[in-house]
């Protein structure tokens, strides 16, 4: 056992469950022998949770039965037991009405799972959108040491000789369809040929994004956030997590000492050279604020604007894919790029500083990972706008949206519900022009329920059949990291809690200024507060179960959706009683 000058083995955390020389410990004794271990396969030995969020219908996640057994095969080389638990799935395919209304719900049962077993660390092992913040909020609360394991993209999507990309080209293609330039026999190959292995989406969208800023944020083994889902490095990399993860509870190298207020900027920065969804500002903000960094949108938007996007990787890049991007370099390289922007003396889930892992770190292609002296877009990814219609702030994505829409001013046409929208957006009578502003309200984090990713409405069909790709869309909700377009989303306060969205009318001219980080309606102020007096709360969402805990406790967009009764001023669950 080690003796040269890491924990002692009576410190392990599971040692509370197995040493002590009573009745308790005797029943925990005898039930993992009742599985076949000998005690000395678990006396003094790391115990180390795997938390596997695979399931049937995750086909993001498809892979991860094999990969369990690549991390257990390193922890077993490491001199750990391996112990693997299901965790909430959250799949964003199949999911409905969102998954983010069940993020929350997997940060909860990830703490307890954790707190409540005789895990001395884990192997977090996710990688579709939720599965990453909601797992890594948990830990990060339990304050065990840990690891994250990213799913990884899945290959290019191929169709006729034309490379696909998750989401973005499913956007594109649909309207094409709805312009009538897209057959039946084309739609069902593309169907086909958009997703053709296990991982997650292989464009920069929500699941590359957050997988890459926990990589940055030190949390994962360094530039592991890439790898292909089902390439042979992906296992490597999963036995490699079983290794480490073992060493780190000998280390007592906890979440507190890598999750700091330099990491987390480390983490906002990559984010917005990455060209990050639009997704990540209420994760990252959960996560940071589950280690006591309060970070703000302000803080992100003044890091938009002075952190250049280097990675051309699609929706905000034009021309390549996560699998490209990867063997480009992938994020050691890009890391390595903007190192100087970077706190380098960070230090990550290896025991080694940020700067020690980006040693060493080339660019295969300077086109897809572009030098600063050549961005795809001079400013980063993201940028916050306030005004009379956001008061506490909404994001836009400027990158991936048409120049033309960064200042615009034009008439709304609100839709208080998703469905209504979708009801009249194939209206080809619809009374719209190219300079209306689509608004949708009722889908915040109340109202959606659960902030669905519904902000990338569609265009029209009028329009799309006259060749119109793009227009101002906004709304309380979320859209998809694959997503594009002038798409002004996250408005807060939502409307469904009486945010000043929910006093917008159709006709009511909607001005947005993007480089003075401006959206504001042309109303006075008399008038709004006529509007705001005669204003009568929705019924409420749920009256029973999950959605009714959910409605009565989730923050606002603008502070990361998390609970009230999870934030930091509710204690750590590192510090639980001597009775568990």
């Amino acid at each position: 056992m080690p003796n040269d000058g890491r924990i002692p083995p009576d410190r392990l955390r599971s040692a509370r469950w197995f040493a002590p020389d009573d009745l308790r410990s005797f029943g925990h004794r005898s039930r993992l022998m009742q599985l076949g271990y000998a005690e000395e396969e678990f006396r003094g030995r790391p115990i180390i949770g795997i938390l596997n969020t695979w399931s049937e219908i995750n086909s993001c996640h498809g892979h991860f039965r094999e990969r369990a057994r690549d991390v257990k095969r390193g922890v077993q080389m490491a001199g750990g037991l391996p112990l693997e638990m299901p965790a909430l799935s959250v799949d964003e395919s199949f999911t409905k009405p969102t998954s983010m209304l069940y993020r929350n719900m997997l940060a909860m049962e990830t703490e307890e799972m954790i707190r409540s077993h005789p895990f001395d660390g884990v192997v977090l092992m996710g990688g579709c959108d939720k599965t990453t913040p909601g797992l890594v909020m948990g830990a990060i609360t339990a304050g065990v040491p840990f690891v994250y394991l990213p799913a990884g993209p899945m290959l290019r999507g191929n169709f006729a000789g034309r490379t696909l990309g998750s989401g973005s080209d499913a956007w594109k293609y649909w309207d094409e369809r709805r312009a009538g330039n897209v057959t039946d026999a084309e739609w069902l190959g593309l169907q086909g040929g958009i997703a053709r292995s296990h991982g997650t989406c292989m464009t920069m969208g929500t699941a590359s994004t957050m997988t890459a800023i926990v990589d940055a944020m030190g949390l994962s083994l360094t530039g592991s956030s890439p790898i292909p889902a089902v390439d042979a490095e992906h296992q490597r990399m999963g036995a490699a997590c079983g290794r480490r993860i073992v060493d780190m509870v000998w280390e007592a190298l906890t979440p507190d000492r890598i999750v700091t207020a330099a990491s987390v900027r480390n983490a906002a920065i990559v984010a917005m050279a990455t060209g990050c969804s639009t997704n990540a500002v209420v994760h990252l903000i959960a996560m940071a604020r589950r280690a006591g960094v309060e970070l703000t949108l302000d803080d992100l938007d003044a890091l938009g604007r002075d952190t250049p996007l280097i990675a051309n990787v699609r929706p905000s890049g034009k021309d390549y894919l996560m699998e490209d991007f990867h063997f480009a370099g992938g994020l050691r390289a890009l890391m390595a790029q903007i190192a100087a922007r970077l706190d380098t003396s960070c230090l990550t889930v290896t025991g080694r500083t940020l700067g020690e892992e980006l040693e060493g770190a080339q660019v295969h292609n300077t086109d897809d990972i572009r030098p600063l002296s050549n961005p795809v877009y001079a400013e980063g990814s993201l940028a916050v706008l306030r005004g009379n219609l956001a008061p506490n702030g909404a994001i836009i994505k400027p990158a991936a949206c048409d120049p033309r829409f960064w200042v615009h001013e034009g008439p709304a046409l609100v839709f208080d519900s998703y469905p209504a929208m979708k009801a009249a957006i194939d209206d080809e009578d619809l009374d719209v022009t190219p300079d209306t502003v689509l608004v949708l309200r009722n889908a915040g984090p109340q109202g959606g329920p659960g902030m669905p990713e519904w902000g990338m409405l569609p265009i029209p069909k009028a329009l799309i059949k006259q060749g119109h790709r793009d227009m101002l869309r906004i709304s309380d909700a979320r859209m998809s990291g694959t997503s594009y377009g002038a798409c002004v989303l996250h408005v807060a306060p939502e409307s469904f809690v009486g945010g000043p969205l929910a006093l917008l009318k159709t006709g009511d001219i909607v001005r947005m200024d993007l480089p003075n980080r401006r959206l504001d309606m042309v109303v006075d102020e008399a008038e709004l507060e006529a509007r705001r007096a005669a204003w009568k709360p929705p019924e409420p969402r749920f009256q029973r179960g999950w959605g009714w805990m959910f409605s009565r406790h989730v923050g606002q967009a603008d502070t990361g959706c998390d609970f009230d009764f999870l934030t930091r001023a509710h204690g750590s669950a590192a510090g639980e009683p001597d009775i568990f």
